[in-house]
């Protein structure tokens, strides 16, 4: 990744005509993409991106020019290179939708039943956007760039299907007739070809991508649309696992919606109605693929934690009365209900685990405990290699890619951080596990200002990519302390 940083920071200086002051990892969720924010002499910032897929790459940024040029909220495209696979594009922030739902709730903890109404407000705004997206983004993109295909059709279908399939039943040991599931596949198949697919498909629309900056919606993560039907995006946004909208205010956003469209295109509401729970299906389906392949062949446990909500969604279908008789599916979707279904009490958003990660140096005693739990971890660096000792790092600190390389290149470094990387994993999932609301972990050295800066931003990077909804709070103590010309990030 040094050569792809290396890439990005030699785009930006020939855009911008001056080195970046600073670059900082992007999280990029369940993505292969990478990202980083580079921030000027006069603070002002962009985001420097890499893709590993061309065709990918070239579809998200034909799109954004189109999208740009018809005044839709996309991020600006400010300089490319495809060969490289690298771009620069406008900095929106870190809040996303799915954020915001979350800190609301979080704040709302003690009327957990009320959906905020702020939040509220900015999905309508977001689905007031959708038929732009969809209407007039059909009439002026260039599907010839669509990747992988250029349109949701039975192939694009197949593999959402197959994906759940394989990705998510296989893994998970939940038991299906795979003769009758096909079947089941290929008839819900016939009823989403029904539909009419003449529009622009964003085919990811869900709360995390969708930035929310100054209040108002801004959208990313396009690049795999292709034309398609109406419904799927809808479905998307509205059956999200991961934002669990209540029933009344999916049905309330819905009509909300369906107003908007009819501003765009004539709408068969009956209609669209009749399709929309198909595609709910096969979004839901896809959903739960996802959060396998990454849950359970990735490892990686917090894409899990959806699936209680989306098995909560299938129960809420298999009470109503599907679009036609799909009984392999219904039987799946009831052991999947049957299995991950937690009572409503557990589903509900409590507030999180907070993680409180700091540096500081020993000579001025160790940390004050702010949260009142008592608890944690304390590493003492002091045994590793030391870049204070070194002239050329005096007035540096572990923020900087220098003293982040002359540690890196220490094999008791990298061992040091394993150690304490996995205690400090262990102990998150048992908090979170046990509904603990805080845990401080804290690196000491020297001087407080090289190896403890070094450790404490990597774990609280490092924890902020792993767990979904722990909240990681740095604090650097001596930082008021460091020579002068130190970064203080």
């Amino acid at each position: 990744m040094r050569e792809v940083e290396r890439r990005i920071r030699a785009l930006y200086e020939a855009y911008a005509g001056a080195p970046p002051v600073d670059v900082r990892p992007v999280a990029a969720d369940g993505s292969a993409r990478s990202y980083r924010r580079l921030v000027a002499a006069d603070g002002t910032s962009l985001i420097g991106a890499f893709g590993p897929e061309p065709e990918e790459n070239q579809a998200f940024l034909s799109y954004s020019h189109t999208f740009r040029a018809l005044g839709l909220p996309v991020p600006a495209i400010y300089a490319e290179d495809l060969e490289a696979g690298i771009w620069l594009e406008e900095d929106l922030g870190d809040a996303t939708l799915f954020d915001v739902l979350r800190e609301a709730v979080r704040e709302g903890a003690a009327e957990p039943t009320a959906f905020p109404a702020s939040v509220a407000a900015l999905y309508r705004s977001v689905l007031s956007m959708l038929p732009r997206f969809q209407v007039e983004g059909a009439e002026a993109i260039d599907f010839d760039v669509a990747y992988p295909r250029a349109a949701f059709d039975r192939q694009s279908i197949a593999w959402d299907l197959n994906y759940f399939k394989y990705h998510f039943l296989k893994l998970a040991h939940i038991a299906f007739n795979e003769a009758r599931l096909e079947r089941d596949f290929e008839a819900l198949t016939g009823l989403l070809l029904k539909a009419d697919a003449d529009y622009f498909l964003y085919r990811d629309f869900q709360s995390r991508n969708v930035m929310v900056r100054e209040d108002e919606p801004w959208f990313i993560d396009y690049q795999g649309g292709r034309r398609g039907a109406l419904q799927y995006d809808v479905a998307s946004l509205l059956y999200d696992a991961k934002a669990d909208l209540p029933d009344a205010l999916r049905e309330e956003l819905l009509t909300h919606y369906l107003r908007a469209l009819a501003t765009h295109t004539d709408v068969d509401e009956e209609r669209f109605r009749e399709h929309l729970t198909g595609f709910v299906l096969v979004r839901l389906m896809q959903a739960l693929g996802a959060y396998g392949y990454r849950g359970f062949y990735e490892r990686k446990p917090r894409f899990l934690q959806s699936v209680p909500f989306a098995a909560r969604y299938l129960g809420e279908l298999l009470e109503k009365e599907l679009p036609l008789s799909l009984p392999e599916i219904e039987s799946v979707f009831g052991r999947i209900v049957e299995r991950w279904s937690l009572p409503e009490s557990q589903l509900e958003h409590t507030p999180g685990l907070t993680v409180f990660v700091g540096s500081f140096r020993y000579a001025e005693g160790y940390p004050d405990d702010g949260t009142g739990h008592g608890g944690g971890f304390v590493f003492d660096c002091r045994s590793l290699p030391n870049p204070g000792r070194e002239p050329e790092y005096f007035d540096r600190t572990g923020l900087d890619e220098d003293v982040v390389s002359f540690l890196e290149e220490r094999p008791e470094v990298e061992a040091f951080w394993h150690r304490a990387r996995e205690l400090a994993d262990a102990h998150v999932e048992e908090y979170r596990r046990r509904g603990f609301s805080a845990l401080s972990v804290n690196f000491g050295c020297t001087g407080g200002q090289h190896r403890s800066v070094y450790f404490a931003e990597r774990l609280a990077r490092h924890l902020h990519e792993k767990y979904e909804g722990v909240e990681v709070r740095v604090t650097h103590r001596e930082q008021a302390d460091w020579p002068a010309g130190a970064r203080r990030g």
